[in-house]
């Protein structure tokens, strides 16, 4: 029991330090921790203020991380601390001032804030070996070891508290399962970051407490010494042969590598590199040859890497997904030359050149984001100028275009649309949509590739037009698309008249959904399915492609109960093969009799 006394007040006091260590990144995390269980709480999609903070606070984390160890690396900094927080603050700030102005979170801004948030942790991962202050190998380290406990801690208290509330709710009363969520996010964001947080020593300190610390959280485990040396560094060179083999191969055949290698060569780069580090503190047989070897062989297997996606570049045109693997490939090329020949003690510039090169990719015009809606703009303008389609700036719709044509463009356009590029396209209309307006706008519908039997059918509302609302309480918006889970329930908590109800859309097959009105005690008050209706509205409307209110709208009534939904979107997916997938937009309107309390319809 004493020993259980000493552990929790050691626990506590190292937690009560690193918030006092690290007061701006514990903020934050408090901030995406009550966010997050808000949102957990809402059963629906956030609103974007929400969506934005969340990120913002994310970064913010990092930022204050990053502002700490520059103070304790740095004596002056250290001794304007505040002024430094002050900073990392309105850095903080600034970065939401940034994405205020943008409609809606998107590829952009969560990769940009990814690159953002990877670029502070390669240099707050670097900062106390600045100036070869502390051994960056051992820095690495230490912080894996921290990482590693915090995530161990985290699930293992994980486990033990969903034990405890389902004890609750099985025997003594009924527990949310909401509470799952909350717990699940104060763990993992609050407690397991902060716990990690205050598992790392003050690296450049003077204080002999500090120093010894420090010196005892860089010793090498037995553990990690023969995961590292006799499990992980002999799978790498497993996979190293594989990829030697493949080249080989290449060389008989004559057949260049496909798309699936570089995704393949991304991963053994960042497993090798990380390993690489973590064994630079082993002297035995195994961690010394691969540190001697493992740089070397790494230059020609990505090597082969950006052929595979030089071919790709100039079949596709860039992309996101393929500019960071050529840029991942050429950072791997200059790390792999640069400790070919380094000491193992520089393994610094492993992170230094990560941030320089993460940081690039996020700065215009070299940006991934520029490069790829350049070059997908270039090559979707010189499709359509080939087919005669695109002239001298202006479109001239073409029925009877040529199906490599109509699959390429269909590509890019939906492309740019889930990119929200199309704006940039300066001769399409300033509202065109890849999924509406292809056919009046190109003069073909479209087109995908290797469709064999599949048939598509895709009709949606005339937006011109009004909406008759009348004799409805409540109107909302909802949709279930074939990229979901076909498990999942999509539901929304609503209020008429002051009394709680439910709406519940619920997948019945890869095809048909059923819309149900709950009430309080969960009794279905009036329900209907939409596929045949949508078969019909889409079997009706293929020709047109948009549709009046009138022909959209699916009314159901029951104990005077009212649904009326009015699809916005129906798209529809069959084939020879049994396959058959569906995407439903909708407005969904209820009215509930006046006289209703949701207790006494039973």
């Amino acid at each position: 029991m004493k020993r259980l006394r000493e552990a929790i007040l050691k626990l506590v006091q190292g937690l009560s330090k690193a918030v006092l260590r690290f007061p701006w990144t514990v903020f934050c995390l408090i901030c995406t921790t009550a966010l997050t269980c808000y949102m957990i709480s809402l059963h629906k999609s956030p609103d974007l203020i929400i969506q934005k903070l969340m990120f913002v606070f994310l970064l913010g984390s990092f930022i204050g991380v990053t502002a700490q160890f520059a103070c304790e690396r740095f004596p002056r900094l250290g001794r304007l601390r505040w002024a430094v927080y002050a900073l990392a603050a309105l850095v903080t700030g600034g970065y939401y001032l940034i994405i205020a102005p943008v409609p809606a979170i998107d590829y952009g801004v969560g990769a940009r804030t990814m690159v953002a948030v990877f670029s502070m942790f390669c240099v707050f991962i670097w900062l106390p070996s600045a100036g070869d202050k502390f051994d960056f190998n051992s820095v690495a380290l230490v912080h894996f070891k921290s990482a590693f406990t915090a995530i161990l801690y985290a699930g293992v208290l994980t486990a033990g508290l969903a034990s405890v509330i389902a004890a609750v709710d099985i025997l003594l009363f009924n527990v949310d399962s909401d509470y799952y969520g909350y717990m699940m996010a104060i763990v993992w964001i609050l407690f397991a970051t902060t716990y990690y947080l205050s598992l790392l020593p003050r690296f450049n300190s003077k204080a002999k407490s500090d120093r010894a610390y420090a010196r005892e959280a860089s010793c090498y485990p037995r553990f990690l010494e023969i995961l590292i040396s006799y499990i992980a560094i002999p799978l790498v060179a497993a996979y190293t042969l594989v990829l030697l083999a493949y080249f080989v191969k290449i060389g008989i055949t004559k057949t260049w590598p496909s798309g699936r290698l570089g995704p393949m060569i991304l991963a053994y780069s960042i497993a090798g590199l990380v390993i690489y580090v973590l064994a630079s503190g082993l002297k035995n047989r195994f961690a010394v040859l691969y540190q001697r070897i493992y740089p070397k062989v790494l230059i020609p297997i990505v090597v082969m890497q950006l052929v595979s996606v030089y071919i790709r570049l100039r079949a596709y045109g860039i992309t996101e997904s393929r500019y960071y693997v050529a840029l991942f490939g050429i950072f791997s090329i200059v790390i792999g030359t640069v400790l070919s020949f380094k000491p193992v003690k520089r393994n610094s510039l492993v992170a230094l050149l990560a941030a320089a090169f993460a940081i690039c990719s996020v700065l215009p015009p070299v940006d991934a984001f520029t490069l790829s809606r350049n070059s997908q703009i270039a090559r979707l303008e010189e499709y359509l100028e080939q087919g005669g389609i695109l002239v001298d700036g202006k479109l001239k719709p073409k029925a009877d275009a040529d199906l490599n044509l109509r699959v390429e463009t269909t590509s890019i356009l939906n492309y740019l649309q889930r990119r929200n590029y199309l704006q940039e396209v300066a001769w399409l209309p300033a509202d065109f949509s890849a999924y509406k307006d292809m056919e009046t706008t190109l003069g073909f519908e479209p087109t995908y590739p290797h469709s064999g039997d599949r048939k598509h059918a895709y009709v949606h509302l005339d937006m011109e037009k009004p909406l008759n609302i009348e004799g409805y309480d409540v109107m909302l918006q909802a949709g279930t698309y074939r990229t979901m889970d076909k498990k999942e329930i999509v539901t929304h908590d609503l209020k008429v008249h002051g009394v709680p109800y439910q709406l519940r859309l619920e997948p019945v097959s890869t095809l048909d959904v059923r819309v149900s009105l709950l009430n309080a005690a969960g009794e279905r008050l009036v329900a209907t399915d939409l596929y045949e209706f949508a078969a019909l509205a889409a079997e009706k409307g293929a020709p047109k492609g948009a549709l009046d209110a009138a022909e959209l709208t699916l009314d159901a009534e029951e104990n005077s109960y009212k649904l009326r939904i009015i699809f916005q979107d129906i798209g529809l997916t069959s084939g020879a093969d049994g396959e058959a997938e569906a995407d439903y937009d909708m407005y969904i309107l209820i009215a509930v009799p006046p006289q209703s309390t949701g207790e006494g319809d039973m």
